[in-house]
């Protein structure tokens, strides 16, 4: 495995550098802004850099439940070897979690701070056979480590709705939406677009058979980070993928994506995993350039 060590993708701003595969030119690569966090955008009322929760006064290295007010109120969300907990319980793993923050006391190496870490393994941008551009790990990942984040410009609704609207059948759709149950009929929806500003995370693609899946992480704001964790092990070389649909293992079976579309059908992108199960199409909700909801 060889790389090109004359560009990295991240433009220096990540805790290693991202490559690309040797025979890729840099001018090939899509232009963006890069960020590895969360950056606002049109019509966002929340700045994702805004501190909004309080810190716990912990002293020791790392934070511990029973003393820490951060695991009090949200739970420890990672083992002692900086994997997310609650794999097996929670197979669609949609709990959020949130970190220790600016605020609190506690060091930096605190086993309840992972997301803001940053990258941790060695990634490449590669080209695949039928999907375009892809992001694989060169060294192995253990089952339940976060990998990276989904990182771009937060929009809002009625953006999110325009910035579909104006896409034409062969652009590609990197907006996504996160839509978090509160409780009765309360959400929160997130709205992402890394296509102009963002991070590694937009070089990643769908797969109805993923090997990872995403997980809303607060750390200082109210304004989620989208973290992927690697929902198995895998291996070095492994092109890394998630189900944009939100899901982690498809349940399906039967061919159908998890949002069925009849009329609309000629709107829907087709799917190139390959594998066993998939769907057929990418997800697509309708409903948002009907000005309804929105997913990638």
């Amino acid at each position: 495995m060889s790389w090109n060590s004359e560009y990295d993708v991240c433009c220096g701003l990540e805790n290693l550098p991202v490559f690309v595969e040797n025979k890729i030119n840099k001018e090939d690569l899509p232009q963006f802004q890069y960020s590895p966090e969360q950056v606002p955008g049109p019509g966002t009322d929340t700045d994702p850099s805004e501190v909004t929760f309080p810190g716990c006064g912990c002293l020791a290295t790392s934070c511990l439940s029973g003393s820490c007010t951060c695991l009090e109120r949200h739970g420890q969300m990672y083992d002692g070897n900086l994997r997310l907990r609650d794999q097996e319980e929670n197979e669609e793993h949609s709990r959020p979690v949130f970190e220790c923050n600016v605020m609190c006391r506690c060091s930096e190496n605190c086993a309840n701070r992972v997301v803001q870490r940053g990258l941790g393994f060695r990634l490449e941008v590669c080209q695949t056979h039928t999907k375009g551009w892809g992001l694989r790990t060169l060294e192995p990942i253990q089952k339940g480590r976060f990998v990276c984040e989904y990182a771009g410009e937060v929009i809002g609704f009625a953006e999110a709705c325009r910035r579909q609207a104006s896409q034409k059948p062969e652009d590609m759709n990197y907006i996504i939406a996160v839509k978090e149950h509160t409780g009765g009929s309360g959400t929160i929806e997130t709205f992402v677009d890394p296509a102009r500003v963002g991070n590694v995370g937009r070089f990643l693609n769908h797969s109805c058979q993923p090997n990872l899946f995403m997980v809303p992480v607060r750390v200082d704001s109210l304004v989620p980070r989208l973290a992927l964790f690697a929902g198995r092990d895998i291996a070095s070389g492994e092109e890394l993928v998630f189900d944009y649909s939100g899901r982690y293992k498809n349940s399906l079976g039967n061919g159908q994506a998890p949002n069925t579309i009849s009329a609309e059908s000629w709107m829907r992108k087709p799917c190139y995993c390959g594998s066993q199960d998939c769907c057929g199409f990418l997800p697509l909700d309708i409903s948002v350039i009907n000005n309804g909801e929105v997913s990638n």
